[in-house]
C-alpha cells in the first residue's frame, strides 16, 4: 500500500537463506510474519487518521459556501426608491435584516376621479377596495360640474363604497357648482368638520392637513387669508413629527397644467413648519418629485416630497415640460397611491389598474 510504503520501510531479510537449516527457516518465517503484521497495523492507522481529518474540513467549507454573505446597505437619507416591485426577501438573510417599523396607519387614494362618461373610476375603486385604511381624494371628485346628481350617479356607484372612511379635498370641477353644494352635500361633515373646506386630522402618528386650492373661492391662499392664517396656526399647534398635506392644484408639475404659483404660500408655510409630504391632483398623470423647498430648489435635509396623483379615473393626459427635481413621470395607466405611515417614516407605492409599472419607496420624516 502507498501509505505503508511511505511510513514503514520493508523489513530487511536475507535474500539467500541457507538451504537445509530448519531452525533458520523457522526463525526467518517468524520474522517475516511479524513484519507483515506491523505493516498491516500501520496502514490501518494511517487510513483512520486520514478519515478523521480532511473530509471533516471539506464538509465545513461546503456549509459555509451555501450561506450567502451580504454587505450592509448604504443609508439613503432622502429615502430609497424603486421603479418596480421590490424583490422577495432571501430567507437565509432574515436573521441579519432589521425588522421594519410598525405600520400605524394606511392612507390610499387619488384625485380626478368620477366621470359618468368613463369607466376607469370603477377600476381604481377595485384597487381601493383591496387596501384597508383611510381614503383620501385630491379634488375633482365628480365631473364635469360637481353637481349633486353627478356625485350620486357618477361618484357614488364606485368610490362611494368608501365614503365612511374617506377624507376628501375639493377641486375646481367641484367648485363649478355654486358654494361647493354638491361636494358638501355628498360628503357632509367629513368634508368640512369645522365649517370650512379646509381642515386637519390625526392619522396614526401623522398630522394630515387638507386644503382648498381654489383660492378665488375661499378668500385667497396667501398667508394673510383666512385659510393662510388657519394653516399657520394649525402647524404651530401640532406636535406630530410627521406632517402630510393634500390639496388639488400642484405647485410643481410637468403635466398639462404645469406649475401653479398661486399655492406657493401653502408650500412656504408647510416648509417652514417642517412638513414632509404633499399630494395633489389636477394634472391627470402620476409624478414624483424629490424633496425640495418652496422655491423649487432641491433640499435633501428639510425639503418636502410632492406626488401628483391625478389618476383616479378622469381621462389621462401626456406630459409637456419636465420640471426641476421631477424624479418619475407616468401617464399610461390609472391608479392609486398607497401610503403606509410609520412613526417617523413612510412607505409609498403607486398601484396601477393595468400593466406592470410600479413605483415604491421609503423615506424618513424630518
Amino acid at each position: 500500500m502507498p501509505f505503508a510504503r511511505s511510513r514503514y520501510p520493508d523489513p530487511v531479510t536475507d535474500p539467500t537463506p541457507e538451504r537445509g537449516s530448519p531452525i533458520r527457516s523457522v526463525a526467518l518465517g517468524i520474522v517475516v510474519f511479524g513484519a507483515t503484521l506491523i505493516l498491516l497495523f500501520g496502514a490501518l492507522n494511517v487510513v483512520r487518521r486520514s478519515d478523521s481529518g480532511t473530509p471533516a474540513a471539506s464538509s465545513t467549507q461546503a456549509v459555509a459556501s451555501r450561506t450567502p454573505t451580504r454587505a450592509p446597505a448604504s443609508p439613503e437619507p432622502n429615502g430609497s426608491t424603486s421603479g418596480s416591485a421590490a424583490p422577495s426577501a432571501d430567507p437565509s438573510a432574515s436573521a441579519s435584516v432589521s425588522a421594519s417599523p410598525a405600520v400605524e396607519a394606511t392612507l390610499v387614494g387619488a384625485g380626478d376621479i368620477a366621470d359618468c362618461g368613463l369607466k376607469d373610476d370603477s377600476a381604481t375603486a377595485a384597487l381601493v377596495a383591496a387596501i384597508p385604511g383611510a381614503v383620501f381624494t385630491a379634488g375633482d371628485n365628480a365631473y364635469q360640474s360637481g353637481t349633486a346628481k353627478e356625485f350620486h350617479d357618477c361618484y357614488d356607484p364606485t368610490w362611494g363604497a368608501f365614503r365612511d372612511r374617506t377624507r376628501p379635498a375639493p377641486g375646481n370641477h367641484d367648485w363649478v357648482t355654486k358654494d361647493l353644494a354638491g361636494y358638501l352635500g355628498y360628503f357632509g361633515t367629513a368634508a368640512a368638520p369645522n365649517g370650512t373646506s379646509w381642515y386637519s386630522y390625526e392619522l396614526g402618528a401623522w398630522h394630515v392637513i387638507v386644503l382648498d386650492s381654489d383660492c378665488s373661492n375661499v378668500g385667497g391662499c396667501d398667508a394673510g387669508s383666512p385659510q393662510g392664517r388657519w394653516l399657520a396656526a394649525d402647524l404651530k399647534a401640532s406636535s406630530a413629527q410627521c406632517t402630510l398635506a393634500i390639496w388639488h392644484h400642484p405647485r410643481f408639475s410637468s403635466g398639462f397644467h404645469g406649475n401653479d404659483a398661486e399655492v406657493g404660500p401653502f408650500w412656504k408655510a408647510l416648509y417652514d413648519g417642517g412638513a414632509d409630504l404633499i399630494i395633489n391632483g389636477h394634472d391627470h398623470d402620476y409624478e414624483r418629485f424629490a424633496p425640495q423647498d418652496s422655491n423649487g430648489h432641491a433640499d435633501g435635509a428639510r425639503g418636502i416630497r410632492e406626488f401628483v396623483v391625478g389618476t383616479g379615473g378622469a381621462e389621462l393626459r401626456p406630459f409637456f415640460l419636465t420640471r426641476a427635481n421631477s424624479e418619475l413621470r407616468y401617464s399610461a395607466s390609472f391608479g392609486v397611491i398607497r401610503l403606509d405611515l410609520h412613526r417617523g417614516s413612510y412607505n409609498w407605492q403607486f398601484v396601477p389598474t393595468k400593466g406592470t409599472f410600479s413605483d415604491s419607496g421609503t423615506a424618513s420624516c424630518h
